[in-house]
Order: structure tokens, then sequence, then C-alpha cells
């Protein structure tokens, strides 16, 4: 596990309390868009979920990289890798799914062969093509080396996605809370309720990622255990004489 029990209750009732003053505040307390009206309170879904998409696979890449690194090689970094990678996922789905909620109201469709949508298609399975890697049978560290440097490969499309709303033109709008300039975009009641989306969101994957680190770990000691236990009928079934040829008795064997 990553934290205490008692560190892990504080994160899921906060992350819980969070959850609850967002849907508060994104349902009643922020004000509807000037153009976009109602429609655009799902920004504080969208946006903290692709954010956090983002935080997922730079977890998974800088872990995979500590696990290459062979001065801070060990099983918790691959562990975290692949957890993460699952969160990431997840995130990177439910994204895709608020984006096409919200685009059907504001551009009519459903889907738009976006550059922000195709990439983000793209990275979500670039990383359903990593767990899959993960799955493949292979000795521990085989596994470990081959997710590690797929993950870093993968992570390249990261920023890809981020700024494809500035390198090419685009359907999607531009960033939400800061320019290329720095200048803010959203501000009073509604940049509150962004930026409490984004402390949710980051409280609640913090918590699920010491819950899925948990079940691997959980997962890895017993393919351990099933491995001897393997090996020792293995061992023991090797040891026992096996049974008589057909039509010769004891004595005839003895001869």
């Amino acid at each position: 596990m990553l934290f205490k029990p008692v560190v892990r209750r504080a994160l899921g009732w906060a992350a819980l309390i969070a959850l609850i003053a967002l849907a508060l505040f994104g349902l009643w307390g922020a004000p509807p868009d000037q153009y976009q009206g109602d429609a655009q309170r799902l920004m504080y879904l969208h946006v903290p979920a692709a954010w956090i998409a983002y935080l997922a696979f730079a977890i998974t890449a800088i872990a995979s990289a500590l696990w290459l690194w062979p001065r801070t090689r060990a099983t918790v970094w691959d562990r975290i890798a692949g957890s993460s990678a699952e969160l990431g996922v997840m995130f990177t789905a439910l994204t895709l799914v608020l984006g096409s909620l919200w685009g059907r109201p504001i551009w009519g469709v459903w889907w738009a062969w976006d550059a922000r949508l195709v990439t983000t298609a793209v990275l979500f399975f670039l990383y359903l093509g990593y767990l899959a890697l993960r799955r493949v049978p292979a000795s521990p560290d085989a596994r470990a080396k081959r997710s590690a440097i797929a993950a870093l490969i993968a992570f390249a499309d990261v920023p890809i996605v981020h700024f494809s709303v500035e390198w090419w033109r685009t359907l999607h709008q531009q960033a939400s809370v800061f320019d290329p300039a720095l200048k803010t975009n959203i501000t009073g009641v509604m940049a509150f309720t962004l930026w409490l989306g984004v402390l949710a969101f980051t409280l609640l994957y913090i918590y699920l990622l010491d819950r899925r680190y948990l079940l691997a770990a959980l997962e890895d000691n017993f393919d351990a255990r099933q491995l001897d236990k393997a090996i020792k009928e293995r061992q023991a079934g090797a040891g026992t004489p096996g049974p008589a040829p057909v039509g010769q008795s004891g004595s005839e064997i003895g001869r």
C-alpha cells in the first residue's frame, strides 16, 4: 500500500466532500455561461478529467523511468506505473464522453474530426495497448522493462494533445484557465468551481491510485504463491513412482 489506513480514509472522505461541493457549485453556485448557457457546466467535470488524465500518464512515465534506471529499480515503480495508467485510461474515457456530451449542443454533433479530439482518442488507445502489453505472459522483469519503454513512448502524445489547439485550427476552444501568454480566461465563481473540480478529481485520483496499488500487490503475491505451489507439486510428482505398465506384475518389474 502507498498510504497508511488512516491516511487512506482521510483521502476518501476528503475526495467525497470535495465532489459533493463540486456538484453543488457546478449545478447551482456557478452562473450559466453567457453564450453556452447551462451546457458549459460540463466544463467543471470535463477539464478536471482531462488534467487528471495528464497527471496519471505523467506518473506512469516517471515511475517507468525510475524502474528503468538501475539505481532506483524496484517493483514498487512498476506497480505504480501500471496502476496509474489504468486510472489515466479511465479519466481519458471520461474526458471523451463528457466532451461528446458538451459538443452535441454546442457544435451540433457528437463527434468531430478535431485535432484535440483525435489526439485524445489516440492517447486513449495508446494506453489501452500499454495495459494489454502488461498482460502478455513474461517474467516480471521482462514485463516491467517492455511496459516501461512503451509508457515512455506513449507519453509523447500528451504534449501533442495539450498543444493541439495552439498548433492547429480546431473547433475545440482554447485553454480554459490560461492562454499561452498566461492571461486568465476565467474568473469569479466559475474559476473557483473549476479549481474545486481539479482538487476533487486529484483527491479521487490519489485515493484510487492507493487502492489500485494495493490490489496490484495482492495480485503479485497471489501469482508468486501460485508459482511456488506449481513448482512444489511438480517436484512432488517427479519423486513419485509412476504406475506399472499394463500386463506386468510387480515381480516382473522387479526382475
